[in-house]
């Protein structure tokens, strides 16, 4: 039998695989959220001007997750100070979950920010986001002091580089 495998890639947040990941992820935790399905014109309006443009190198990097090929999660780093690097929208798909990808994503989510000058990972999630919460301690990340305030932040997690 043939062994699956994951390759990771930084890609634009434009591209088709990209956007269509972006809209599954905002879709997911808006869904989870609301207590109900997101609806298109919502996952429209939640993307429309959320900053992912700086996802790119030099004030950040997005990554694309594919398992056997298929798209299946993505993840972000933003550069906000001259020392601090933001964990965002880290997403897998939920056919991929379980397969070893979440935390492979994240160690190179860690080496990009390495590489863009980060020595402290920062980010902030939502108490009801158990599995990312379980992913953030299972790699090291410690709740924090809040960083910044948001109507969806409940938590907030740190790691040095």
């Amino acid at each position: 039998m043939a062994r699956m495998t994951w390759f990771f890639s930084p890609e634009r947040v434009d591209t088709p695989d990209a956007t269509a990941l972006r809209r599954d992820y905002y879709g997911d935790v808006a869904g989870r959220y609301w207590r109900r399905p997101a609806t298109e014109e919502e996952i429209d309006e939640g993307l429309t001007d959320d900053g992912a443009e700086l996802l790119t190198p030099p004030t950040g990097q997005f990554l694309v997750a594919r398992y056997d090929g298929a798209a299946a999660g993505c993840g972000g780093v933003l550069l906000l100070d001259e020392d601090r690097a933001e964990l965002t929208r880290v997403f897998l798909r939920h056919d991929f979950r379980g397969k070893g990808g979440a935390g492979a994503l994240l160690g190179l989510l860690e080496d990009a920010a390495r590489a863009l000058g980060a020595r402290r990972m920062v980010l902030n999630t939502r108490l009801d986001l158990v599995e990312a919460r379980a992913l953030y301690s299972r790699n090291g990340y410690a709740e924090i002091p809040a960083y910044c305030t948001g109507p969806y932040m409940d938590i907030w997690y740190g790691k040095e580089l």
